[in-house]
């Protein structure tokens, strides 16, 4: 593939875990993307040995949901990142993804007002090692009661954080079903994104026209804003031949 890489690709392993991941970064090299997702500090050293760039890091989170929301979680989870955050940053790498957690009976502003508590014991350590800590947007269908559900909590809390080193992760297809106006929440919002994830609506499958949303216009959209992060294909191929979906869904997004 000759990419035009005006859109810096990535992909989330999980949806191509059938396949063996040094097979997979073989792949990702033949195509010409240079770069995974949701990838811990166990597949470094492998991505390393590919030249494959680690745009998203996870390992220091509890589960999708228990979170930051909830503040019997905070002192795992301040361990765990207090711990993690170095190693991104040793690494090499910028992102490590964080989450709300489930509402659990919790009013969505009281749960606000815990994460910002717990996060922003950490963003010093953040600040100081370059790393970004980015709280992914989920739809209330796939994630039933889950708290960062919806753009405006997020950004309330990234303006209550007040660090350049605390973003979202907006995940477009999350978002889509959630509060739709995709193209319009990207122009006004985009400086509280720091990650953008992908996916067919409905059904999380291929992002071609058997689905509702257009992704050139929405590539062309965000590349409007001048980021230079990194758009991640997190969409289950339906297709026999996997590989060959995700070179589509690249395509697609190679404006």
């Amino acid at each position: 593939m000759k990419l035009k890489h005006n859109i810096n690709h990535s992909v989330c392993y999980w949806c191509y875990d059938h396949i063996p991941l040094e097979e997979f970064l073989k792949t990702l090299n033949d195509m010409d993307i240079r770069a995974i997702d949701l990838m811990g500090p166990e597949e470094w050293p492998l991505l390393k040995k590919y030249n494959i760039h680690c745009a998203m890091c996870n390992g220091a989170e509890i589960s999708l949901t228990e979170g930051w929301n909830d503040p019997q979680y905070h002192e795992t989870l301040i361990k765990n990142y207090i711990e993690m955050i170095p190693k991104v940053s040793e690494a090499g790498y910028t992102n490590l993804i964080c989450f709300s957690g489930n509402r659990r009976g919790i009013n969505d502003d009281i749960g606000l007002q815990n994460c910002v508590n717990g996060l922003s014991q950490l963003l010093p350590l953040a600040e100081k090692h370059g790393v970004v800590l980015q709280m992914e947007l989920f739809n209330q269908v796939n994630h039933p009661d889950y708290m960062c559900d919806n753009s405006l909590w997020g950004i309330e809390l990234c303006k209550r954080l007040g660090s350049d080193n605390f973003k979202l992760l907006y995940d477009i297809y999350h978002m889509q079903i959630q509060e739709g106006d995709i193209i319009r929440s990207i122009q006004n919002h985009h400086p509280y994104f720091g990650h953008y994830h992908t996916a067919g609506v409905p059904g999380r499958h291929e992002i071609d026209e058997s689905q509702e949303l257009y992704y050139p216009a929405i590539m062309k959209a965000i590349l409007d804003t001048r980021y230079t992060g990194y758009v991640a294909q997190e969409f289950i191929p339906t297709w026999e031949d996997k590989i060959s979906a995700l070179k589509q869904g690249i395509t697609i997004c190679d404006v």
